[in-house]
């Protein structure tokens, strides 16, 4: 991977990152127009929470702990843990594949599934349109004693249902950040809590995979052999790019402008699937020219 492909995956990793849009789907179709093949970069996010968590186990200690009386970094930390829980069943075998579902689900991200991102991005944006009908209550309209601003509160169940989503989410063109957005809103949580839960969540998520692709390099055959330089420039872009979408996606939320990502991962997923069909027709990379395999 030469330093203008890694500032270019980073730019590309730091700006969807957290958008309701699929960075991995992104990274895909990058790496799918440029030749790449090298895995998807991680970048670090460091989490604000550790007071919090100290000061809870300190009151479980001293028998002070209780659960209705949970402030909201403490019940957040909570919902953290119990939103991550689904994730272990990625770790689970897939019968008659001989591999662990994470293992399985990222069989698929290849130029021989490339149509599968399109399909994925249409399934984003068809989640994000629902979740923000939740939010506008235009599908909680029926409901008795309607908060149209929505829970400032994550419960269990809140929890469970969006660490779910979040496992279906490791398909690539499935945007992690959109569909947990869209599971919390029509769980009718309130959207701009929804978000940070999101964005909490995302974040040893994507520790979790970094962690998982390095032992995956280190355990291939050779070991991890690739140029740290292009690596390193593209976690920096990809923080530094990443921190401007993180702002970004607040602004268009808080404005009600979610349509924007509706309609762009509708666009991009709709074009992918027919370029898809293109290749598969001809048998080669319709960007690179490289057969199809």
């Amino acid at each position: 991977m030469t330093i203008i492909d890694a500032i270019v995956q980073g730019i590309v990793q730091g700006l969807t990152e957290f958008l309701p849009v699929s960075s991995s789907g992104h990274l895909n179709i990058t790496q799918h127009i440029l030749g790449v093949t090298e895995d998807n970069l991680f970048f670090n996010v460091m989490l604000h929470l550790i007071k919090a968590f100290f000061l809870m186990i300190a009151d479980i200690f001293r028998g002070r702990f209780k659960w209705k009386e949970m402030d909201e970094d403490r019940r957040m930390l909570i919902m953290l843990v119990i939103g991550l829980l689904p994730l272990f069943l990625l770790f689970l075998p897939v019968p008659g594949t001989g591999m662990k579902l994470k293992d399985y689900v990222e069989s698929f991200n290849t130029d021989r599934y490339f149509i599968i991102v399109g399909i994925c991005l249409l399934l984003t944006s068809l989640l994000l349109l629902i979740g923000d009908m939740f939010s506008r209550g235009y599908l909680a309209q029926k409901r008795h004693h309607q908060n149209p601003e929505g829970r400032k509160s994550m419960t269990v169940g809140d929890a469970i249902v969006i660490g779910l989503v979040q496992c279906c989410a490791t398909l690539p063109g499935l945007s992690r950040s959109g569909s947990t957005l869209a599971a919390g809103q029509m769980r009718g949580v309130n959207k701009q809590k929804a978000l940070d839960y999101t964005f909490i969540l995302a974040i040893p998520s994507i520790l979790a995979a970094a962690v998982l692709e390095l032992k995956d390099a280190l355990d291939a055959p050779g070991g991890f052999q690739a140029d740290i330089v292009p690596i390193i420039i593209g976690m920096v872009v990809a923080a530094v790019v990443g921190y401007f979408s993180i702002v970004l996606f607040k602004w268009l939320l808080k404005t009600d402008k979610m349509i924007v990502f509706i309609l762009y991962t509708a666009i991009v997923g709709a074009a992918v699937i027919v370029i898809s069909i293109m290749e598969m027709n001809s048998g080669v990379n319709l960007f690179t020219g490289a057969p199809i395999v």
